[in-house]
C-alpha cells in the first residue's frame, strides 16, 4: 500500500526534550514509522534548555498566531536526523525560549500551548505553500496538543486542499487534561468543548484541551488495550467517560514499545558489564557494583528491588509507605530513584536513615531529571522491579526492567496487565508477578512470592530468561498504528460524506 504523510505533534520528543515516556513515545514511534518508509514530520516546541544542544537545523520560515490583541510571531525549523523523518521546531522565546528547566507548570502554559495547537496549522500551510506536502493523518499526542483536531476540524474541515486529512489523538494519561488540575476548576468555568476554543487570553486557561481532542478528533487511542477500555469507566474516566462512551467505536488501544536501540543491556554505555540471556553471570557483576555506589551490601544472595519512578500517589509509593514496616523486616534490599512529591521523599530518606542496610534512595536536583546512567544502573543492577502503580495507561519502566532481567513485581491494571504474565511455579511460566487488588496485603503476597522464588537460582534464572526473551519493540505498536491511521482515514471520510 501507498505509504503515508504523517504529522506526529508532540511537547516532548526525545532526546531533545523529555519528561518522561511521552517524550521516548514522540521519538520512537516517528523513528520506526520513517523506517517503514512513511514519510513523517515531528512538530514540537523548542525550548530554552535546547539551545545548548548541537542540533542541526535549518530556518523555513515564519508566521503569526493572533491571541485576542496579542500577536506572537513564530519561527521554524527544521532538523532532519534520517531519510523520511524531519522534526520541527516551533521556536518562540517568550512562550518557550526562556523556559531553561521546567517544560510545564507554568502559569501560562494553557496560551503556550493554545499558539502551538495554532501553529501546527500554520506549518501544515507553510508546507503546502513551499511543497505541496498534504498530510494524511495528524497524529497528536496528550492533552497539550488537543486543540489541534479542534481547529482542524472546524477550520480546515471544508478546505479542498486538506479535505482528506484525518486527526487521531492519543491520551497517554487521563487525569492529564489542561493546565492545572480539571477537578479544580470551578463550575461555572468548565469547558463544554462546544465550537472554537476563545481566543480570550484570561478564558483560554480554563479550556479542557483533551475534552476537545476527544470530541474533535477523528479517532481516538490510549497506550494500552486495557486502558482504552479502562477509561470508559467511572474509576479511570476522569470526568470525561460519558463522552468517552458516546465515542467508544472510535476509541482503540495500542500498546507502546521501546527501542531496543537505546534500552537493550547488550549495548548500553551505562552499564558495568553488558549482558544478555545467555551471559546472567555479567548481571550480577552489575548488581555487585550498584550495591557498592549506593551503600548496600554486596551480595548475590540478598535480592536488591529497584524502583525508578516518580515518587507520587499513582505510581503506588502510598502503597509501599503503608507496606514498609514488613518489607523492612523481610530479606531484601532497596533501591529508590527519582523526584516527586516531597511528603514521599521524605518517608523514604527517614526509611534510609533508619534501615541504612535495607533501603537507599537518590533523588535528582530539583528541577533535573532522572539520571539515564543511574536508571540504566538500576535495570542491570536490580534483581526485581517495583512498579504498584494505582493506574498506568501503558508503563514503559516495566517494558525497559523486562530486557534488562529485572522481574517486574506490578498492579494488575491498564499496560502492566497487558505486558506482564503472572510467574506460575507450577509450569514455570510468567514474566513477572502480578496482584489484583490495589492493598498492602495484595502487594506484600506478592513481594513474598518474588522472594520465596528468587531462593531457588535455577527457577529465578529461568524466569530471568524467560523475561528477557520478550519482544516490545517498535515494529509491532508501529504497524498497529499504520492499521490505525488507514482506519482512521475511513472514518474521516464516512463523516464527510455522511455530514
Amino acid at each position: 500500500m501507498k505509504p503515508l504523510n504523517l504529522i506526529s505533534v508532540s511537547a516532548e520528543v526525545s532526546p531533545y526534550s523529555k519528561s518522561g515516556g511521552l517524550g521516548d513515545v514522540a521519538a520512537a514511534l516517528p523513528k520506526t514509522l520513517a523506517k517503514f518508509g512513511h514519510r513523517v514530520i515531528v512538530v514540537t516546541p523548542f525550548y530554552g534548555f535546547m539551545k545548548n544542544q548541537e542540533i542541526p537545523q535549518e530556518d523555513i520560515g515564519e508566521g503569526k498566531v493572533q491571541v485576542g490583541d496579542h500577536s506572537y510571531t513564530l519561527k521554524f525549523k527544521v532538523s532532519r536526523p534520517r531519510e523520511h523523518l524531519e522534526v520541527y521546531f516551533v521556536c518562540n522565546d517568550e512562550l518557550f525560549g526562556h523556559y531553561q528547566v521546567y517544560m510545564y507548570g507554568h502559569t501560562n502554559d494553557a496560551v503556550r500551548f493554545y499558539v502551538f495547537d495554532r501553529a501546527v496549522l500554520v506549518l501544515i500551510d507553510l508546507l503546502y505553500e513551499r511543497q505541496r506536502w498534504v498530510p494524511d493523518i495528524i497524529h497528536c499526542h496528550d492533552w497539550h496538543t488537543g486543540l489541534t483536531p479542534n481547529f482542524w476540524s472546524l477550520e480546515r474541515g471544508r478546505d479542498e486542499r486538506f479535505v482528506k486529512t484525518s486527526t487521531l489523538f492519543t491520551i497517554h494519561n487521563l487525569p492529564f487534561q489542561m493546565q492545572g488540575n480539571w477537578w479544580d476548576v470551578p463550575e461555572d468555568k468548565r469547558d463544554d468543548g462546544r465550537g472554537l476554543p476563545t481566543d480570550d487570553p484570561r478564558a483560554i486557561r480554563w479550556l479542557n484541551f483533551t475534552r476537545r481532542g476527544i470530541m474533535y478528533a477523528d479517532a481516538i487511542n490510549t497506550v494500552s488495550v486495557r486502558y482504552a477500555k479502562e477509561i470508559l469507566t467511572p474509576e479511570f474516566g476522569q470526568g470525561l467517560d460519558r463522552l468517552l462512551r458516546r465515542r467508544e467505536k472510535d476509541v482503540f488501544g495500542i500498546i507502546n514499545g521501546i527501542d531496543y536501540a537505546v534500552y537493550n543491556p547488550q549495548f548500553d554505555p551505562h552499564i558495568w558489564r553488558r549482558y544478555d540471556w545467555n551471559s546472567l553471570d555479567r548481571k550480577h557483576k552489575n548488581k555487585r557494583e550498584l550495591q557498592k555506589i549506593v551503600g548496600l551490601e554486596q551480595s548475590n544472595d540478598i535480592p536488591l528491588v529497584g524502583l525508578v519512578h516518580r515518587l507520587t500517589e499513582q505510581k503506588g509509593f502510598e502503597l509501599i509507605k503503608q507496606a514498609l514496616p514488613v518489607l523492612m523486616r523481610l530479606s531484601l534490599q532497596m533501591l529508590i530513584v527519582g523526584t516527586g512529591e516531597r511528603d514521599y521523599i521524605a518517608a523514604f530518606k527517614k526509611a534510609a536513615k533508619k534501615y541504612p542496610k535495607k533501603i537507599s534512595i537518590f533523588t535528582p536536583p530539583i528541577g533535573s531529571d532522572i539520571n539515564d546512567e543511574l536508571s540504566a544502573r538500576v535495570y542491570a543492577g536490580s534483581d526485581m522491579f517495583l512498579m504498584p502503580s494505582r493506574y498506568e495507561p501503558c508503563g514503559i519502566s516495566q517494558l525497559i526492567s523486562l530486557r534488562y532481567g529485572s522481574i517486574p513485581i506490578v498492579h494488575e491494571t491498564g499496560g502492566l496487565s497487558d505486558t506482564v504474565v503472572d510467574f506460575d511455579p507450577r509450569t514455570g511460566n510468567g514474566t513477572g508477578f502480578v496482584f489484583s487488588r490495589y492493598t498492602v496485603e495484595d502487594l506484600l503476597i506478592a513481594m513474598v512470592r518474588a522472594l520465596e522464588t528468587y531462593k531457588y537460582p535455577q527457577i529465578w534464572e529461568h524466569l530471568t530468561w524467560q523475561a528477557m526473551q520478550e519482544s516490545y519493540s517498535w515494529d509491532i505498536p508501529a504497524e498497529k498504528y499504520v492499521q490505525l491511521y488507514r482506519r482512521t482515514l475511513r472514518i474521516h471520510e464516512q463523516l464527510r460524506t455522511t455530514g
